[in-house]
């Protein structure tokens, strides 16, 4: 638990990921069509990622990834994301973090 919460907070907008997940990486496309250069963090390629999994089921995440923080906060997995996206509400959220070209 300790170590997702430290990496859910070293960047703006951290994604935890598994390195075959199509929607994981739909996700994270979708984070760089909205202008975010997320920091991603694949737990299978991680040794201590099954217990990372087990903490982000812990913290509340509906499937283990892809699991998404803003601003060090959980914002979900794929379905919370899209609501949030479709709603406007994600673009709002993301603002302080949009890359500035």
């Amino acid at each position: 638990m300790e170590k997702v919460m430290r990496l859910a907070s070293e960047k703006g907008v951290v994604i935890f990921t598994k390195s075959s997940c199509c929607l994981c990486y739909a996700v994270n496309i979708l984070f760089q069509e909205l202008g975010i250069r997320p920091m991603v963090h694949e737990i299978d390629q991680d040794p201590e990622g099954r217990d990372m999994e087990k903490a982000l089921l812990r913290l509340g995440c509906t499937a283990p990834v892809p699991a998404v923080f803003i601003g060090g906060k959980l914002m979900g997995s794929t379905n919370e994301i899209m609501s949030l996206h479709l709603s406007g509400s994600l673009t709002q959220l993301l603002k302080p973090y949009q890359s500035r070209s």
